[in-house]
Protein backbone atom coordinates (compact mmCIF):
# COMPACT_ATOMS: atom_id res chain seq x y z
CA UNK A 1 0.00 0.00 0.00
CA UNK A 2 1.31 3.37 -0.89
CA UNK A 3 0.63 6.70 0.80
CA UNK A 4 -1.91 7.86 -1.84
CA UNK A 5 -4.08 4.79 -1.27
CA UNK A 6 -4.04 5.30 2.52
CA UNK A 7 -4.77 9.01 2.08
CA UNK A 8 -7.73 8.26 -0.24
CA UNK A 9 -9.07 5.70 2.25
CA UNK A 10 -8.85 8.19 5.12
CA UNK A 11 -10.57 10.96 3.14
CA UNK A 12 -13.39 8.60 2.11
CA UNK A 13 -13.77 7.39 5.70
CA UNK A 14 -13.98 10.96 7.01
CA UNK A 15 -16.57 11.86 4.35
CA UNK A 16 -18.62 8.83 5.33
CA UNK A 17 -18.47 9.65 9.07
CA UNK A 18 -19.39 13.31 8.47
CA UNK A 19 -22.30 12.25 6.25
CA UNK A 20 -23.57 9.85 8.92
CA UNK A 21 -23.39 12.57 11.60
CA UNK A 22 -25.14 15.12 9.38
CA UNK A 23 -27.92 12.63 8.59
CA UNK A 24 -28.23 11.72 12.26
CA UNK A 25 -28.45 15.41 13.22
CA UNK A 26 -31.14 16.00 10.58
CA UNK A 27 -33.26 13.06 11.74
CA UNK A 28 -32.94 13.91 15.42
CA UNK A 29 -33.41 17.70 15.29
CA UNK A 30 -34.82 18.74 11.91
CA UNK A 31 -37.00 16.08 10.26
CA UNK A 32 -38.69 12.85 11.20
CA UNK A 33 -40.80 10.20 9.51
CA UNK A 34 -44.24 9.35 10.90
CA UNK A 35 -47.10 7.09 9.85
CA UNK A 36 -50.79 7.88 10.14
CA UNK A 37 -52.58 5.38 12.37
CA UNK A 38 -56.35 5.50 12.07
CA UNK A 39 -58.81 7.74 10.27
CA UNK A 40 -59.08 10.72 12.63
CA UNK A 41 -57.64 13.12 10.02
CA UNK A 42 -59.69 11.81 7.07
CA UNK A 43 -60.08 13.09 4.35
CA UNK A 44 -56.85 15.13 4.66
CA UNK A 45 -54.76 12.17 5.80
CA UNK A 46 -55.61 8.49 5.47
CA UNK A 47 -54.66 5.47 7.55
CA UNK A 48 -51.12 4.14 6.86
CA UNK A 49 -49.90 7.21 4.95
CA UNK A 50 -46.24 8.08 5.59
CA UNK A 51 -45.41 11.68 6.47
CA UNK A 52 -42.32 13.84 6.91
CA UNK A 53 -42.37 16.11 9.98
CA UNK A 54 -40.57 19.44 10.21
CA UNK A 55 -39.26 19.30 13.80
CA UNK A 56 -37.35 22.59 13.62
CA UNK A 57 -40.17 24.92 12.56
CA UNK A 58 -41.60 25.69 15.99
CA UNK A 59 -38.19 26.54 17.39
CA UNK A 60 -38.18 29.47 14.98
CA UNK A 61 -41.85 30.27 14.32
CA UNK A 62 -45.15 30.28 16.19
CA UNK A 63 -47.75 27.56 15.86
CA UNK A 64 -50.55 28.79 13.58
CA UNK A 65 -54.20 27.95 13.29
CA UNK A 66 -54.66 25.31 10.59
CA UNK A 67 -51.22 23.72 11.03
CA UNK A 68 -51.29 19.93 11.10
CA UNK A 69 -49.03 18.83 13.93
CA UNK A 70 -47.69 15.71 15.56
CA UNK A 71 -47.48 15.71 19.35
CA UNK A 72 -46.90 13.36 22.23
CA UNK A 73 -49.82 12.17 24.28
CA UNK A 74 -49.68 10.06 27.45
CA UNK A 75 -45.91 9.52 27.06
CA UNK A 76 -46.47 6.61 24.68
CA UNK A 77 -48.55 7.86 21.75
CA UNK A 78 -47.92 10.27 18.93
CA UNK A 79 -51.07 11.92 17.62
CA UNK A 80 -51.60 13.96 14.46
CA UNK A 81 -54.24 16.69 14.56
CA UNK A 82 -55.08 20.14 13.18
CA UNK A 83 -54.51 23.25 15.32
CA UNK A 84 -57.86 25.00 15.71
CA UNK A 85 -57.35 27.25 18.72
CA UNK A 86 -54.26 29.29 19.61
CA UNK A 87 -53.48 31.28 22.78
CA UNK A 88 -56.08 33.97 23.48
CA UNK A 89 -58.85 32.31 21.43
CA UNK A 90 -62.33 31.35 22.52
CA UNK A 91 -63.67 28.26 20.74
CA UNK A 92 -67.17 26.91 20.33
CA UNK A 93 -68.86 24.46 17.98
CA UNK A 94 -72.60 24.94 17.75
CA UNK A 95 -74.98 23.35 15.23
CA UNK A 96 -71.99 21.93 13.32
CA UNK A 97 -70.37 25.38 12.89
CA UNK A 98 -66.99 26.26 14.40
CA UNK A 99 -66.83 29.67 16.06
CA UNK A 100 -63.46 31.22 16.86
CA UNK A 101 -63.69 34.38 18.96
CA UNK A 102 -67.48 34.44 18.34
CA UNK A 103 -67.08 34.46 14.54
CA UNK A 104 -68.02 31.56 12.24
CA UNK A 105 -64.91 29.93 10.81
CA UNK A 106 -64.93 28.17 7.45
CA UNK A 107 -63.31 24.70 7.45
CA UNK A 108 -62.93 23.68 3.78
CA UNK A 109 -60.83 20.60 4.71
CA UNK A 110 -63.79 18.87 6.41
CA UNK A 111 -65.96 16.26 4.70
CA UNK A 112 -69.41 17.91 4.51
CA UNK A 113 -71.08 14.72 5.82
CA UNK A 114 -69.10 14.75 9.08
CA UNK A 115 -70.99 16.17 12.06
CA UNK A 116 -69.18 17.91 14.90
CA UNK A 117 -71.11 17.69 18.15
CA UNK A 118 -71.60 20.92 20.11
CA UNK A 119 -68.51 21.79 22.12
CA UNK A 120 -67.12 24.78 23.97
CA UNK A 121 -63.75 25.69 25.44
CA UNK A 122 -65.69 26.12 28.69
CA UNK A 123 -66.26 22.32 28.62
CA UNK A 124 -62.51 22.04 29.33
CA UNK A 125 -62.66 24.66 32.09
CA UNK A 126 -61.24 27.63 30.15
CA UNK A 127 -62.62 30.95 29.00
CA UNK A 128 -59.73 31.50 26.59
CA UNK A 129 -56.80 29.36 25.54
CA UNK A 130 -53.81 30.09 27.83
CA UNK A 131 -50.31 30.95 26.64
CA UNK A 132 -48.35 27.97 25.18
CA UNK A 133 -51.47 25.81 24.86
CA UNK A 134 -53.44 24.81 21.78
CA UNK A 135 -56.79 23.26 20.97
CA UNK A 136 -56.46 20.53 18.33
CA UNK A 137 -59.15 18.59 16.49
CA UNK A 138 -59.10 15.78 13.96
CA UNK A 139 -60.63 16.49 10.56
CA UNK A 140 -62.85 13.42 11.05
CA UNK A 141 -64.63 14.85 14.10
CA UNK A 142 -66.85 11.80 14.55
CA UNK A 143 -63.83 9.52 15.00
CA UNK A 144 -61.03 11.51 16.64
CA UNK A 145 -59.22 11.48 19.97
CA UNK A 146 -58.50 15.19 20.29
CA UNK A 147 -58.76 18.19 22.64
CA UNK A 148 -62.43 17.50 23.29
CA UNK A 149 -61.30 14.41 25.23
CA UNK A 150 -57.64 14.91 26.09
CA UNK A 151 -57.69 18.66 26.75
CA UNK A 152 -55.45 21.41 25.44
CA UNK A 153 -51.99 20.55 24.07
CA UNK A 154 -48.85 22.05 25.60
CA UNK A 155 -46.38 23.63 23.19
CA UNK A 156 -43.58 21.53 24.71
CA UNK A 157 -45.40 18.36 23.59
CA UNK A 158 -45.44 19.35 19.91
CA UNK A 159 -42.95 17.29 17.90
CA UNK A 160 -43.37 19.15 14.63
CA UNK A 161 -45.54 20.17 11.72
CA UNK A 162 -46.53 17.80 8.93
CA UNK A 163 -44.50 19.03 5.98
CA UNK A 164 -44.88 16.38 3.28
CA UNK A 165 -46.88 13.24 2.50
CA UNK A 166 -44.33 10.72 1.22
CA UNK A 167 -46.49 7.64 0.74
CA UNK A 168 -48.50 6.57 -1.14
CA UNK A 169 -46.77 7.98 -4.17
CA UNK A 170 -50.02 8.94 -5.92
CA UNK A 171 -50.91 11.23 -2.95
CA UNK A 172 -47.51 12.89 -2.45
CA UNK A 173 -48.04 16.46 -1.32
CA UNK A 174 -46.42 19.38 0.49
CA UNK A 175 -48.50 20.86 3.31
Amino acid sequence: MDWLTIREFLIDSIKFIVTVFVMLFLFVYVVSVSQVVGNSMYPTLKNQEVLILNKAKYHLFEVKRGDIISFTYADTKYLIKRVIGIPGDTIEVKDNVLYINQEAYEEPYLDKDIVTEDFSLADLGYETIPEDKYLVLGDNRENSLDSREIGLIDKKDIIGEIAFRLWPVNRMKFF
